[in-house]
């Protein structure tokens, strides 16, 4: 008996001595992360257990914080959740450049920021890394070409008519004042489905349980990320948050599959393809589907059904909320500055003068300068995307000599970089003449990023603008807004929203007389 108690005690001695050595190998490493981390400045702590954990909120004084934040210590500083997570923030043009600008074989999502979208996203373009990112951003870059984004601008006014039609019968109705994010979500939703599915959704006027689960997941993603205990998958799936999460994928996922297999069932049962006229072809409006299910790599492989769904999920979400957050804070800026809008829609009644339609077609997107600026100052002001974070593979230096550690998170604050006094003059004015090329002359390609820079900027920024600018200019030509209230609480999510939403008073015009 103890021959055997010995050996039990050597086997307990033999575990904790490995544990030990495991626990000072990692407070080594951590010690030696900190040490590294001095070049960069380090705002007061909670406490040394805490560190920074809960100072910045997300909510209006959340995004004041930074504000004081940029101002204080200019281009970047070191901050800490709790004792072992440890990020930089960054917010001057040359700090994020280098970042933004890395190599995709050395550049990582973060899991403690992203993960949670990965149930619902799987390995799509946003989610994915290495050399599968590598791959299916060559194969998905044709999806964007100018070619398919044309088609795309009669699908933009189409939705955009559905919007006002009813926006016009509300007013009708006595209900002149709406929230401009509930309105224009539903009309980029309706947009997307049809340019990635072909798909008439009707959404605008009628509710939709696949647009009700787009909905309950992005609201749960945020409420998850707030709560630190739902971080633990083990927990999550078994609350109650975590259960509606799995039904409301499960149905989005399925309505995707769906999809994609009858649209692959078709494209297999087409005889001899080469064999069709050039003007069926040519008549066919090329979708977002379409495109993934013919795509090739240089081996002659495209991908599969699972891949497509991935693509087409993460292009349903991310390409919906951050379009509709640019539309609706560049109508409550140019709601807030009158004479901007007045000469907005001057532009725009100039161009569209002596037109038997109010359709703006693909060539008009370049012929609206003003618009343009208007619309890229919003962007500045009112980023739908406030930061991205990053891992790196390797060591990472930024200017003044200084290093990031590998396998840091590096937080690249767009809406810091946006309100850095040092390169926007008066940050918090809305001035759309900063965006006039002279004004622009000298200043750095990365003090305005709305759609992140380098290898992994955003793949439909393309899309996105052409949406707004189309969304913008028919809206103003029909339309004068003004504001419901006089101040507004943002509220940055996953998107930049506003507190109760945001809402504007519409007046229909009178069309001007030609």
């Amino acid at each position: 008996v103890s021959n055997h108690a010995h050996i039990l005690q050597l086997c307990v001695l033999a575990v904790l001595l490995v544990l030990l050595l495991r626990v000072g190998r990692l407070l080594l490493k951590y010690s030696s992360n900190i040490r590294r981390l001095r070049c960069f400045a380090q705002p007061p702590k909670r406490n040394w257990l805490l560190g920074h954990l809960g100072i910045m909120r997300n909510t209006e004084e959340g995004l004041q914080s930074v504000d004081e934040l940029v101002k204080t210590y200019k281009h970047s500083c070191a901050w800490f959740l709790g004792p072992f997570y440890t990020l930089i923030r960054l917010f001057h043009p040359d700090y994020i450049k280098p970042l933004l600008l890395a190599s995709a074989s050395v550049t990582y999502k973060d899991e403690l920021f992203y993960g949670f979208l990965r149930p619902w996203l799987g390995q799509g373009l946003l989610l994915s890394n290495g050399e599968h990112w590598s791959r299916h951003r060559r194969l998905l870059t044709p999806a964007f070409h100018f070619d398919i984004l044309k088609n795309y601008v009669t699908i933009f006014n189409k939705s955009t008519d559905i919007m006002h039609e009813k926006w016009c019968r509300l007013v009708e109705e006595g209900q002149n004042c709406l929230d401009m994010f509930e309105q224009i979500s539903l009309m980029t939703l309706h947009s997307l489905l049809k340019c990635t599915f072909s798909y008439d959704s009707n959404c605008q006027e009628h509710p939709s349980e696949y647009i009700a689960a787009i909905y309950e997941l992005s609201t749960l993603v945020v409420q998850r990320e707030h709560r630190m205990l739902y971080h633990w998958d083990w927990l999550y799936w078994r609350t109650d948050e975590g259960r509606r999460f799995r039904r409301a994928c499960a149905m989005v996922h399925r309505f995707t599959a769906n999809i994609v297999q009858k649209r692959r069932a078709a494209l297999n049962q087409q005889q001899e393809p080469e064999q069709q006229s050039r003007s069926s072809k040519a008549k066919k409006v090329t979708d977002f589907i379409d495109v993934l299910l013919l795509s090739r790599d240089e081996d002659g492989n495209g991908l599969t059904d699972e891949e497509i769904k991935a693509e087409a999920d993460t292009f349903m979400f991310e390409g919906h909320d951050t379009t509709a957050s640019g539309i609706s804070w560049i109508l409550y800026n140019l709601a807030l500055h009158p004479d901007h809008q007045d000469r907005c829609r001057a532009e725009v009644d100039a161009l569209l003068q002596g037109r038997d339609s109010e359709e703006i077609e693909w060539n008009d997107l370049s012929n609206l300068p003003y618009t343009t600026m208007c619309i890229k100052e919003s962007l500045r002001l009112h980023p739908p995307v406030t930061a991205v974070t990053r891992r790196f593979a390797q060591d990472m230096t930024v200017p003044g000599g200084r290093v990031i550690p590998q396998g840091n998170i590096c937080l690249v604050s767009i809406y810091g970089t946006h309100h850095n006094p040092d390169i926007w003059p008066n940050p918090e004015v809305y001035d759309p003449m900063r965006f006039d090329p002279e004004n622009s002359k000298g200043r750095s390609s990365h003090a305005f990023v709305p759609f992140s820079a380098g290898p992994r900027n955003c793949i439909g920024q393309n899309f996105a603008m052409a949406e707004m600018k189309v969304v913008v200019a028919l809206t103003l030509l029909r339309f004068r807004v003004t504001p419901r209230d006089s101040e507004v609480r943002r509220l940055p999510e996953l998107i930049l929203r506003a507190e109760r939403g945001l809402w504007l008073r519409l007046e229909p015009r009178i069309p001007p007389k030609d």
